[in-house]
């Protein structure tokens, strides 16, 4: 069967709308991913400052020191999430947390997908403080070690 004049004449005009239209219906999905794995921002109007107890230091894993290091923390009844720094960074500082330790923060509370976390900006544990991020929330470590 021979396509009509009029198919032909349709089949020219999606040729080139084709493309178009299958990138604007990925777009979504492709916005989407890159929410999920972006890292979460600083947010200066949601910084706070409290005393928690360390419950876990979790380090990535072995051969991935530009990964974040994070606290499970203990406030209260709360347990909280609290990223710190790149373990490259903690390491070069001489910095390490323990179970039971008691320790003033001042962070962001964000949100990363469902997840609620804590950015820390300073530590400070005993006479130590430890800074990871300027007045403005920027990361005082550097991301290309």
């Amino acid at each position: 069967m021979v396509p009509s004049d009029e198919v032909k004449r349709l089949r020219g005009i999606w040729k080139p709308i084709f493309p178009a239209v299958a990138l604007l219906c990925t777009l979504p999905v492709i916005a989407q991913k890159a929410q999920e794995t972006s890292p979460p921002k600083y947010d200066l109007h949601t910084e706070t400052k409290m005393k928690v107890i360390v419950e876990e230091m979790k380090l990535p894993p072995k051969g991935s020191e530009k990964e974040v290091a994070h606290l499970q923390v203990k406030s209260g009844a709360d347990s909280l999430d609290v990223y710190l720094c790149p373990k490259s960074f903690l390491d070069d500082m001489g910095v390490s947390f323990s179970k039971g330790d008691e320790i003033a923060l001042t962070g962001s509370k964000v949100k990363q997908g469902e997840a609620d976390l804590i950015l820390a900006r300073e530590v400070v544990k005993g006479s130590d403080t430890l800074v990871l991020r300027d007045d403005k929330g920027n990361p005082v470590w550097s991301w290309r070690r």
